[in-house]
């Protein structure tokens, strides 16, 4: 949540100039840059160096964080990236241990998100988000986000997971003094029942506000209002 008690909103796996600067004026809080080499959207440090400079050129207005997504870098990678493009915080989706989250707080100092993959209540897939297991994450996380499991990409599907689960990871988010980060098949026809019903600290959306696999400024803007007059 921000000052005003709205939910912060992400917008993910933005690739060129045009775009970002489409943002300016609109009330998004994290851009998201993908560096995870399996994703289409996925940028290199240098083109990531560039996005994020038009992000920050807003005349005086005050500029989102950029906000590197990595899965299961190396701390050479990581580091490279992070000084290259000039990040402000890290995403990791993948199965990065504490101790290597622990590594990257120690070293980066930054804010550092952690994925975490939740299957539905019906399925038979490993659901590796039991609020129990977040213990060991406490203090090396700035925030969880939620994610819809899939065995084979992790994440990045497009689909909703069962919001049932949420109220779990919200209350665990709440005792330790993290944010819970909702993302998985977010548009702009669902994100104001899930933030009204469950009210968590953001939403995090890519393909939810995309036409034909591109960003759609307008889907975005009445994301972005949807949000923060939930």
């Amino acid at each position: 949540m921000n000052e005003q008690g709205q939910a912060l909103v992400k917008i993910c796996g933005l690739q060129d100039d045009a775009t970002v600067r489409a943002l300016r004026g609109l009330p998004i809080d994290m851009v998201g840059f993908m560096f995870v080499a399996s994703s289409r959207r996925k940028v290199s440090p240098q083109q990531a160096r560039a996005l994020v400079a038009a992000l920050r050129d807003r005349g005086g207005e005050p500029s989102p964080l950029a906000v590197g997504v990595f899965m299961n870098p190396t701390m050479e990678e990581l580091r490279a990236a992070v000084e290259e493009a000039s990040l402000d915080a890290v995403q990791m989706h993948g199965g990065e241990s504490p101790e290597f989250c622990g590594e990257v707080k120690e070293h980066l100092g930054m804010a550092l998100y952690k994925v975490v993959s939740v299957g539905s209540a019906s399925d038979g897939n490993p659901d590796t988000a039991v609020a129990s297991a977040l213990d060991a994450y406490r203090d090396v996380v700035d925030a969880i986000l939620l994610d819809t499991y899939d065995a084979n990409v992790g994440g990045g599907t497009g689909r909703t997971f069962s919001w049932d689960r949420i109220p779990a990871y919200l209350a665990w988010t709440r005792a330790h003094g993290k944010k819970l980060i909702i993302a998985g098949g977010l548009t702009m026809d669902n994100v104001r029942e899930l933030v009204d019903r469950y009210q968590p600290d953001g939403v995090d959306v890519s393909s939810g506000v995309e036409t034909d696999g591109i960003k759609d400024i307008s889907k975005i803007a009445s994301f972005v209002e949807r949000v923060k007059h939930a």
